[in-house]
């Protein structure tokens, strides 16, 4: 029994190192489309290409997160906070998109 709590503990640690840095790169991203929305950046080829696929990238990680049973409340919640973040996201990359045209 000792063994298997500390499997759980383990799997959890991961879990949650695995969260944060899925939410260290939706924090790169937001910060990105923020600044290209303030200074009003037009949505190269380039630029849209990589940032819609960094997108799509992360929404496929976060949507294949199957919850744990032994998931805690908050961890649940933040798996459905980082789902409704990278949708955010993706609706203010498409304003910027079509805002310039480039769609």
């Amino acid at each position: 029994m000792k063994r298997q709590k500390e499997m759980v503990e383990s799997f959890l640690l991961a879990h949650r190192e695995f969260m944060s840095n899925l939410n260290d790169s939706i924090d790169i991203i937001e910060r990105d489309i923020q600044e290209a929305a303030d200074f009003d950046k037009e949505c190269t080829g380039e630029w849209c290409t990589t940032m819609e696929t960094s997108i799509d990238e992360l929404a496929k990680f976060i949507y294949s997160i199957s919850e744990p049973r032994w998931l805690s409340e908050e961890d649940s919640q933040t798996i459905r906070n980082m789902r409704h973040r990278i949708h955010d996201i993706y609706a203010r990359f498409r304003g910027i998109n079509a805002r310039t045209g480039k769609e």
